[in-house]
């Protein structure tokens, strides 16, 4: 998936968190309308082969929701 298909939801480049695309972030798929999650890999539980589990705060969910006006 190619970066330009996501518009970020979450974080400000240069903000005090998440400012180097290296933390939990959330983004839209621009294609699909789908939601694109970044985070931790969290392994409390095996998962079909092709999707994976992740694990984020829920003050960066929240941020997403603000900013999808939900």
């Amino acid at each position: 998936m190619a970066r330009e298909e996501l518009t970020r939801l979450t974080g400000k480049v240069g903000g005090p968190n998440c400012d180097d695309d290296d933390c939990p972030n959330v983004y839209r798929h621009n294609g699909r309308g789908s939601i694109v999650v970044q985070g931790e890999v969290y392994d409390g539980f095996a998962v079909p082969d092709g999707e994976g589990l992740i694990e984020i705060s829920e003050a960066v969910l929240r941020e997403a929701v603000r900013a999808l006006g939900w």
